[in-house]
């Protein structure tokens, strides 16, 4: 299966040199489940794909927030969730992802009150969708964001939350769509640097507990797995 990532900007600059771009973060995430990967990079100017071309879709996080409409690229990114939303094309969406596409399906995204989320979070299973499997109750993964998704499209469930995030998983009534607030794809060393570079506008406070966080497990590897499966059905 061929996996089109829809990234409409990229690693921040400062952090690029060390740790590259975003896409070979995905490639990681689901090596040896499978699939074949394109990017389209919105921030570069290439276009949207024709989502009756595409197997499936993965949109990735951003430094944007949806309310950023300026961007050239933000509402044409709405029109091409609806269209996939549409036609069932199997899609992801990640941090900004998640709320682009709670966004453009009818729900209510802002930039929340409690600040800056970062580092290792956890959420627990509020539902499990057929394709989430296991067993766990809770999964602990990296997350980076100060802006949330408020209230869910009447088209989505929420299936992970926390008492910070409340709606922090949302799988979608057509069967083809789920997304996330937290990113799978971090690997620890990225999430601790992501913390330090919100040193100066996030509480120290805040990031201090982030660096403390990571010394609890991580579940990506798990939830990676499950979103595979997602894809696959």
């Amino acid at each position: 299966m061929k996996l089109t990532l829809i990234q409409p900007t990229d690693v921040p600059e400062p952090l690029r040199p060390r740790f590259g771009t975003y896409a070979p973060m995905f490639h990681r995430m689901f090596a040896d489940l499978g699939f074949e990967f394109e990017s389209v990079r919105l921030s570069e100017g290439e276009p949207f794909p024709d989502p009756a071309r595409l197997e499936a879709v993965l949109i990735t996080g951003s430094s944007a927030g949806v309310y950023d409409n300026h961007l050239p690229w933000m509402e044409p990114l709405r029109a091409f969730i609806r269209q996939s939303y549409a036609r069932n094309t199997p899609m992801i969406g990640i941090c900004f992802g998640h709320q682009i596409m709670a966004d453009a399906l009818g729900g209510d995204v802002r930039k929340s009150e409690k600040g800056w989320g970062l580092g290792r979070h956890v959420y627990g299973v509020r539902t499990r969708p057929a394709h989430i499997g296991g067993d766990l109750p809770e999964f602990a993964i990296a997350c980076s964001h100060q802006d949330q998704v408020i209230a869910p499209p009447a088209e989505a469930e929420t299936f992970l939350a926390s008492e910070f995030t409340p709606h922090a998983g949302l799988v979608y009534r057509n069967g083809a769509a789920i997304s996330l607030q937290p990113h799978p794809e971090f690997e620890d060393d990225y999430a601790l640097a992501l913390a330090e570079l919100r040193r100066g506008r996030a509480p120290d406070a805040v990031i201090d507990t982030a660096l403390a966080s990571v010394s609890r497990p991580s579940d990506s590897r798990e939830m990676a797995g499950y979103l595979a499966a997602f894809l696959r059905g």
